[in-house]
């Protein structure tokens, strides 16, 4: 029966394969040599189409069959694996959640492109940290690590918690990574800067008078976006 399952699942992504979308998505995924996503391969799915195979298959797809998408070479396999994950992370209960936080950890390297992880690492790793508190040294963990999308999973795991107005976590995350060489990573946590500034944009300020001579100037850009021309201005210009 999984083995059917996976089949069946494997046929509905490959049946919607665009060859012409496929080669544009390995441009803008940067899969070239010594690139972000070098060696990534795309069959050409849309996002819609990924997430309506995704929801078809959440209610019977077990962790086995998400961790054959997971190791799949090609992004799409591992995205629809991981969107089922996000369908079904609310459903479950507390011992099940804590297997799929753990599940995740564990394949966070096959989380391999900035857009695998913005879209689900906030619903399941964020989502379990939200409640589990005792649990979030994982994101000091994981905000060191040499590995790019690990670091990135750390930041966008925080959405949950910044939208609770708890922000300890991301500006330790954000301090810690001032000098991190990724502009990716430099997007990510500007972008979850301006998240705690549309709750608390005295945090904010805070945050940047003391930094903002340290950050990297997309990441300040990021960060200062929603504000005030006169401010925005007044912190681009230090």
């Amino acid at each position: 029966m999984a083995g059917k399952l996976i089949t069946s699942i494997k046929q509905d992504i490959q049946s919607c394969a665009n060859p012409q979308k496929a080669g544009h998505s390995q441009r803008f995924f940067k899969t070239g040599q010594g690139e972000y996503g070098e060696g990534d391969k795309f069959l050409g799915l849309s996002m819609p189409a990924q997430r309506v195979i995704a929801k078809r298959y959440a209610k019977t797809a077990s962790l086995q069959e998400i961790e054959t998408l997971l190791l799949s070479p090609y992004h799409e396999f591992r995205m629809v694996g991981l969107l089922i994950m996000t369908y079904q992370y609310p459903r479950l209960g507390e011992t099940e959640q804590k297997k799929y936080y753990d599940f995740y950890i564990q394949h966070a390297q096959r989380v391999n492109n900035w857009d695998l992880v913005d879209v689900t690492a906030p619903k399941v790793v964020g989502a379990y940290l939200q409640v589990h508190k005792n649990d979030r040294q994982i994101l000091k963990k994981l905000g060191r690590s040499k590995n790019l999308w690990e670091r990135r999973i750390a930041v966008l795991s925080c959405y949950p918690m910044i939208k609770d107005g708890d922000f300890k976590d991301i500006l330790w995350l954000s301090k810690v990574l001032l000098k991190d060489k990724e502009d990716l990573m430099h997007k990510a946590v500007g972008w979850m800067l301006r998240e705690v500034g549309k709750k608390d944009e005295q945090a904010l300020t805070i945050f940047l008078d003391k930094y903002t001579l340290q950050m990297p100037r997309t990441m300040l850009r990021y960060s200062i976006e929603r504000f005030k021309e006169s401010k925005r201005q007044r912190y681009l210009m230090l």
